[in-house]
């Protein structure tokens, strides 16, 4: 009875990591940034986007920072005028811009993740052009 009970025992914490998936495949790796995004001016109420393409297994997920915080987008909020793209680019519907509050302008960086870690994007800065 005890040699059958310590054999289940090794059995479950030799599968153990595999259920969990923890143990990394040997065709899984950390994400790298293919694309990064670069400056741009734009004019106040017009379209822009920046671009980030990333690669990785499996497909890294991509967020975006401005300014060190991190950028609200549709997925979060479905009235934001920003969009997270398919391919990982940021794309603004309108740029916003007013006397008071610039919430478009800024330091952009792209961040991809995966299990395997991260990457960064070199900064991009987005300028509203002035009249």
């Amino acid at each position: 009875m005890r040699l059958q009970l310590g054999q289940e025992s090794r059995l479950i914490i030799f599968l153990q990591p595999d259920l969990l998936g923890s143990r990394p495949r040997l065709e899984d790796s950390s994400p790298r940034i293919v694309e990064h995004p670069s400056d741009l001016i734009v004019s106040k109420g017009e379209p822009a986007t920046l671009n980030c393409k990333a690669e990785g297994r499996p497909t890294p997920i991509i967020e975006w920072y401005k300014d060190g915080e991190r950028v609200e987008t549709d997925r979060e909020d479905p009235r934001s005028h920003r969009m997270l793209l398919p391919s990982g680019s940021l794309f603004f519907l309108r740029i916003v811009h007013g006397r008071r509050s610039k919430p478009d302008e800024g330091v952009y960086v792209c961040v991809a993740r995966n299990y395997l870690g991260e990457a960064a994007s070199r900064n991009a800065s987005l300028e509203v052009a002035s009249k």
